[in-house]
């Protein structure tokens, strides 16, 4: 399944990340600037873009080619990411997989803490700082959120949401093959993450773990993901929708549009802890927010169904009619019954 609405590109990233980090290292200074040209070209892209920015048909120019990558992403899925995940699941208590999320969920925390210095959030900022101190010393690397339960919000915050915050439009959606949906915008943010996110270039300069390690590591944090989504009931969501296809771009136009305002409010944190109404929480504010939301949609829309099938139910008893006091019938002079009139009695006879 292909629908990382939550941060996409940045969930899988890690597939490949330290390849494509090595390569362009290893090639020199000329490929650096091609790197840095094609970046370029995409941003006056993205800039160009402006009348795509909304929530409009012209948003998915390119619906054949992203149709069809869909469904190269969901046959990929099928036979691949989820068995994995499941196992994943079947094996892993959920305690522990909860405990993982947050691990990874905490490793993402420099990568915020930039994005929202570059946005002119301070503030937001110093909670990226205070959860990552306090989540890996205390919360042990990041297994336990102790950072919330002392009042630390998640502010999650990425590249692609950085290039909104400075206007940059954004761009026509994107499926891409193995990575998902996206945007134009996105998809340049993501290709700055490769090679900026703090957490990645610790990985690559500060240990020695060689390149199948790394990229071990990489597809570990992809089945988290993807576990993650099915628990929060993405799986469930596409099945029970006709068009599968279109469901998930709104979901993904949803998620990005709760993240790019910074919705974290209205999901639950990045606990792993559990949603309401029985969910459990993915580690993404803007995703549990998202998926609340279609699943109430959802409720909303069977709730009425049940009642019509109530009312349609063959053998059903009728409702009752309220019990009323019988009433006289009215009696007009048209409508008074035949009777003879009562007997009048006889005068008394006079006197002779």
């Amino acid at each position: 399944m292909s629908l990382y609405i939550g941060k996409p590109l940045v969930r899988v990233r890690a597939l490949w990340q330290a390849a494509a980090r090595e390569t362009v290292l290893k090639k020199g200074p000329f490929v650096r600037v091609a790197a840095s040209v094609l970046s370029l070209a995409l941003l006056s892209a993205c800039v160009s873009t402006a009348n795509l920015d909304r929530l409009t048909p012209e948003r998915d120019p390119y619906e054949k080619f992203n149709r069809s990558m869909w469904n190269v992403n969901q046959a990929l899925d099928k036979v691949a990411l989820k068995p994995v995940s499941s196992l994943y699941r079947a094996v892993t208590p959920k305690p522990a997989r909860r405990g993982i999320t947050r691990v990874f969920a905490n490793l993402e925390e420099p990568w915020s803490f930039v994005n929202n210095l570059l946005q002119g959030k301070p503030k937001r900022a110093l909670r990226n700082l205070g959860r990552f101190v306090v989540n890996s010393t205390v919360g042990v690397g990041g297994l336990a959120d102790q950072a919330s339960k002392i009042g630390i919000k998640n502010s999650p915050e990425d590249f692609g949401e950085t290039l909104a915050a400075w206007g940059v439009k954004s761009g026509p959606y994107l499926v891409l093959p193995l990575l998902g949906p996206s945007t134009l915008r996105d998809a340049v943010g993501s290709g700055v993450a490769y090679f900026a996110d703090p957490w990645h270039i610790c990985l690559d300069k500060c240990t020695d773990l060689t390149w199948g390690e790394k990229f071990g590591i990489g597809a570990f944090q992809v089945v988290t993901m993807r576990s993650d989504a099915t628990e929060a009931g993405a799986d469930a969501f596409l099945e029970s929708s006709l068009d599968p296809y279109a469901a998930a771009r709104s979901a993904w136009f949803q998620s990005r549009r709760a993240a790019i305002r910074n919705d974290d409010g209205l999901g639950a944190t990045p606990t792993g802890g559990g949603a309401s109404d029985g969910m459990d929480a993915t580690g993404d504010a803007a995703l549990d927010a998202a998926v609340a939301d279609l699943k109430e949609n959802a409720d909303g829309g069977n709730a009425a169904t049940e009642t019509e099938e109530k009312k349609a139910a063959p053998g059903a008893a009728p409702t009752p009619a309220p019990a009323t006091a019988p009433q006289p019938p009215e009696t007009t002079p048209d409508t008074a019954p035949d009777t003879p009139p009562a007997p009048q009695p006889e005068a008394p006879p006079g006197p002779r």
